[in-house]
């Protein structure tokens, strides 16, 4: 579905159920150069057991209209929009690298709309290496593969991803391209790596969250390794809220390498707000 958010159409992907008024709303949230198709298992499973999903395309990204946002904060006042132009008093946000950071910070900006939090391969601060950085501004293919072998620690799916025989690096491979190639103004892997770089709000976010969060992440991490986000746990321990660690044996791109072992843990950090 497309919702009008600012006079730009924002595609979210509602997990083939039409949206209910009344049940609860998981917000699922993009990495860089990603698209709301990352999280194909874990949306459609909760869009059928009792929630709305919004897994959302970024302004400027996939099916989405409008600037790509050039820092964390300006895709914060995306989301919190997102929940305005829904009527949704407040809903759960789930996050991925980028997408967490967003997600983090809507939950610590606006407190009262965030009501569970999941955070997955994350890290703060999220630095990005500046032979990255140059070469998704002028070699972005190069920069493709090289955040490809990055994420993945295994050649073979389980079978709840695509199926036996599906390439990881090559699905990977052709959705950033897909998504580079949706925006022809801005350059949108330079731009969100950019964003998760220059972030400088993680920890003061984390200690001013009022909602149940989950770190979901990937032991063989290369991207963001677990211990980069030990910042954030402790900051959210620091603020009193119920924390959930969560290590699955996979790289940075965790839906594809442990989709079930990522459902799984949603599922229990979700299950409070089933009605």
């Amino acid at each position: 579905m497309y919702i009008d958010v600012d006079g730009a159409p924002l595609y979210a992907y509602t997990g083939g159920k039409a949206f209910e008024p009344g049940r609860p709303t998981v917000v699922f949230i993009h990495g860089v150069l990603n698209d709301h198709s990352v999280w194909i298992l874990q949306s459609r499973y909760f869009a059928h057991h009792g929630f709305n999903v919004l897994a959302i395309d970024l302004p400027g990204h996939g099916r989405s209209g409008g600037d790509a946002p050039a820092s964390v904060e300006d895709a914060t006042r995306t989301v919190i929009r997102l929940l305005d132009r829904m009527g949704l008093e407040g809903a759960a946000l789930v996050g991925h690298s980028f997408g967490s950071l967003i997600a983090l910070q809507a939950a610590a900006t606006a407190p009262e709309r965030v009501w569970a939090l999941g955070l997955v391969g994350t890290a703060y601060p999220m630095r990005v290496s500046p032979v990255l950085l140059e070469a998704s501004l002028h070699t972005p293919d190069k920069a493709i593969a090289m955040v490809n072998t990055y994420s993945h620690s295994t050649l073979a799916p389980p079978p709840s991803v695509l199926g036996p025989g599906t390439w990881l690096y090559g699905a990977s491979r052709a959705l950033m391209q897909r998504v580079l190639a949706s925006n022809a103004q801005v350059n949108v892997f330079h731009r969100g790596f950019l964003a998760c770089d220059r972030y400088q709000g993680g920890e003061a976010a984390a200690r001013a969250l009022r909602c149940p969060v989950q770190f979901i992440l990937g032991a063989r991490d290369q991207m963001t390794p677990p211990k980069a986000a030990q910042p954030l746990i402790d900051g959210a321990r620091a603020a009193g809220v119920a924390v959930d660690v969560v290590q699955l044996p996979a790289g940075h791109a965790l839906m594809a390498e442990a989709p079930d072992g990522v459902l799984q843990a949603l599922q229990r950090g979700l299950q409070p707000l089933r009605v």
